[in-house]
């Protein structure tokens, strides 16, 4: 079995990656059993001045620096459980020093499976307003819908002001399942909720449409690899495009 490194730049979306990963050994094998697995975290508070000024080859030196602790660990691969620090990681540079599952492809993957053609994209204002769904969807055949200007701002603003604080809240949960209602009414037929926190305040149960929940469909493919059911990536950081290296993969060995 493979090490996974988990590569964290926010709280609650890597504790619920580790948490899923584990617990999907359990789920397949009925013990509580799993590939081994270490977390490296920067908090991600010091990286936000960078953010702020659209300086990601900062932020993605920040990063490569949890890659290489992974490395050094003894991971085999590395995923990363924040959408908005693929913006960073995809800056040009060098190759990280372990290969990572992208997790916009992943996602998309996921939608493709399921036969979806339009998708709202909920994450932080730099990842609605960034390339990365778009790209990876429309790769797929699959458009892409973001809420309105008032609405984007509002789900940031959740985000960075509760959900990255563990604040969970009924008044922003009604908030977010009317701008789902809205993406709905636009012809939308599942949403993805790429900020990691998000899965934290909308379960499928109260959503108007069909979520994709990237945190746990990063955690899990990340144990197919690790058990090898699915090839190793071999993406290792830069931009993606279709047919590139982040959407290709090794094969099992």
């Amino acid at each position: 079995m493979r090490h996974l490194g988990v590569l964290a730049h926010s709280t609650g979306g890597a504790a619920l990656c580790f948490l899923t990963f584990c617990e999907e050994g359990f789920h397949r094998t009925g013990r509580n059993e799993h590939p081994d697995i270490t977390l490296d975290y920067i908090a991600f508070g010091y990286s936000m001045t960078a953010w702020e000024a659209g300086d990601h080859a900062t932020v993605r030196a920040t990063l490569a620096r949890s890659a290489d602790r992974l490395a050094r660990a003894g991971a085999d691969f590395f995923v990363c459980p924040d959408n908005t620090a693929h913006l960073a990681l995809e800056a040009p540079g060098p190759d990280l020093p372990l290969p990572g599952l992208h997790i916009a492809e992943v996602v998309a993957e996921q939608a493709a499976a399921e036969g979806r053609t339009r998708v709202g994209v909920l994450g932080t204002r730099f990842t609605m307003d960034g390339p990365l769904y778009p790209r990876a969807l429309a790769a797929r055949g699959i458009a892409a819908e973001l809420p309105d200007a008032g609405d984007r701002d509002l789900v940031d603003k959740v985000i960075f002001t509760e959900l990255v604080n563990g604040v969970i809240s009924e008044a922003s949960r009604r908030e977010y399942l009317r701008v789902i209602e809205r993406l709905a009414a636009r012809g939308c037929d599942a949403v993805a909720l790429v900020c990691t926190e998000i899965p934290l305040l909308i379960t499928p149960e109260v959503s108007a449409l069909p979520t994709l929940d990237s945190t746990r469909l990063l955690a899990r493919a990340a144990y197919e690899v690790a058990v090898g059911e699915r090839p190793m990536p071999v993406w290792r950081g830069g931009g993606t495009r279709e047919g590139s290296p982040a959407g290709r993969a090794e094969e099992p060995s």
